[in-house]
């Protein structure tokens, strides 16, 4: 269980740097404190995990008429989301969003590859003597 933990706390740290990092990049992304960008994070995550599968099934077809492209249009909605959620976390407008949310995706992506988690452990199956069969 503290392995699933860890790997929760890594996720949500590499989403409040990469939208740190987007909110300096991008003029149209405002943070009014730490506290914000933190919760900002942890809400994103939320939604990403919930919402989004949710959407992603809803809007299939529209998904696969796009070739995919659609996505990038659900990662702007789960950001405008958050910050008519969370007070103090502001973003001008839908195409901020757009291209912040393709930024975000991809440092994110970048960063986790980065980090070893539970997934990436080895496992090696157990080594068992030869048995002998007696009659």
């Amino acid at each position: 269980m503290l392995d699933n933990l860890a790997g929760f706390f890594i996720q949500w740290g590499i989403t409040s740097f990469a939208l740190w990092v987007a909110s300096l990049l991008f003029n149209g992304i405002r943070f009014s404190s730490t506290s914000t960008l933190i919760i900002s994070a942890l809400l994103l995550g939320f939604a990403n995990a919930v919402l989004r599968p949710l959407l992603v099934i809803l809007t299939l077809p529209l998904t696969l008429v796009t070739l995919g492209v659609f996505l990038l249009v659900i990662n702007a909605l789960m950001l405008l989301l958050v910050s008519s959620l969370v007070r103090g976390f502001t973003i001008s407008g839908f195409w901020t969003a757009f291209f912040a949310g393709l930024f975000i995706s991809l440092l994110s992506l970048a960063l986790g590859s980065l980090v070893p988690n539970g997934e990436m452990t080895v496992y090696r199956m157990p080594q068992h003597s030869p048995q002998t069969i007696s009659m």
